[in-house]
């Protein structure tokens, strides 16, 4: 199978030797550089177009950003921005992503070499997932992952059904890759009076809570990142949070909240979609829509055919507007979604399911 081509462009030496020794040792990847700055990117670039860029935001001579917007006009190659920048930098993060960056790899200030060494199997699938972005032509796929866990690590399977029916409906939403500006898309056009949503979408750690923040200045719903115990109400949405910990729906008699618990990795994840979709499946069963969207691999399409089998009405983003058409084209292949629609009509959907 064909590799992966990377190349890496980042001030740091020891960050560059870390992450080059971190993406070659995967089979599915090959380095072809490393660039100090953007300019020696642009050389290595004229020679050999590489599958994927991984690109630092601070950097002397050309920002990050700034590259990637030329890159993006004069030859679209899916970027992976990779930066220590967290709180304060979130929002230069968030504009990365809208000026075509598919994917975060957030490094520490401190000790980024053993962090990169930490984190090398995120930092694999999230280049794999980026090299398959569409951007114009499309990507081959790399090697399978290997053996991951799956939500029974977290939850066990549901068993029966759900509690009855209540008035109010809530809707879970998983997204991975492209998942950003896809998940943007679709909450701006919800009305303030939309059922409450709760969204898993995978994230670096403590980027979820500046990606609320943002897109609560664009929505007429409120968005904010989850907390645990958290209602889940009508007209607002809560993100889970990145990094460290599961986010899943629990019930309280009438009413839902979320409980945001430690836990191992599900489908190479945390929060994982799937142990939020297994946890809606066992707690509202009926009363839920669950919607799977752009991603890379299969997290959530196990959970959404739980959710289905348990009486919730099921969402798959199609393979046209999807980034990476890996999670909903896998809970598709599973019989999941009751429903495939285009990324414009998924609000629309959202609202004509949780109406019926």
């Amino acid at each position: 199978m064909k590799k992966v081509r990377v190349l890496i462009i980042d001030d740091s030496a020891s960050v560059r030797q870390a992450m080059t020794a971190i993406l070659s040792a995967d089979p599915g990847i090959e380095v072809i550089a490393a660039a100090a700055d953007p300019f020696a990117a642009a050389r290595y670039i004229q020679n050999e177009l590489p599958d994927v860029i991984t690109l630092d935001v601070e950097m002397p001579r050309m920002d990050g950003i700034t590259f990637l917007r030329r890159l993006m006009v004069q030859c679209p190659v899916p970027v992976v921005m990779c930066s220590s920048l967290v709180e304060d930098g979130s929002e230069t993060l968030l504009q990365a992503l809208e000026a075509g960056a598919v994917d975060i790899i957030l490094k520490p200030k401190m000790g980024v070499a053993s962090h990169l060494a930490d984190a090398h199997l995120h930092i694999c699938e999230t280049v794999k997932g980026a090299a398959q972005a569409r951007l114009g032509a499309r990507r081959s796929a790399a090697n399978d992952p290997p053996k991951k866990l799956t939500a029974d690590a977290v939850l066990p399977p549901p068993t029966g059904r759900a509690m009855s029916r209540t008035t109010e409906m809530v809707v879970c939403i998983g997204a991975s890759t492209g998942g950003t500006e896809a998940l943007r898309e679709v909450l701006v056009a919800l009305p303030a009076n939309s059922p409450g949503i709760v969204i898993v979408q995978h994230m670096p750690e403590s980027f979820t809570k500046a990606f609320a923040k943002r897109l609560n200045t664009l929505c007429e719903v409120d968005v904010k990142e989850a907390e645990d115990g958290d209602t889940v109400m009508r007209g607002h949405v809560l993100i889970a949070p990145g990094g460290l910990r599961h986010t899943m729906l629990e019930r309280q008699g009438a009413r839902y909240v979320v409980a945001v618990k430690e836990g191992p990795l599900v489908s190479r994840h945390r929060p994982s979609v799937d142990v939020l979709f297994r946890s809606a499946a066992r707690n509202a069963g009926a009363n839920a829509v669950g919607i799977i969207m752009t991603g890379m691999g299969d997290d959530g399409a196990r959970g959404l055919l739980e959710m289905k089998q348990a009486g919730a009405r099921t969402i798959a983003q199609d393979e046209a507007t999807s980034v990476v058409f890996g999670m909903p084209k896998e809970a598709i292949a599973r019989g999941a979604a009751d429903r495939i629609a285009p990324l414009d009509a998924i609000a629309r959907e959202l609202l004509h399911a949780a109406a019926r």
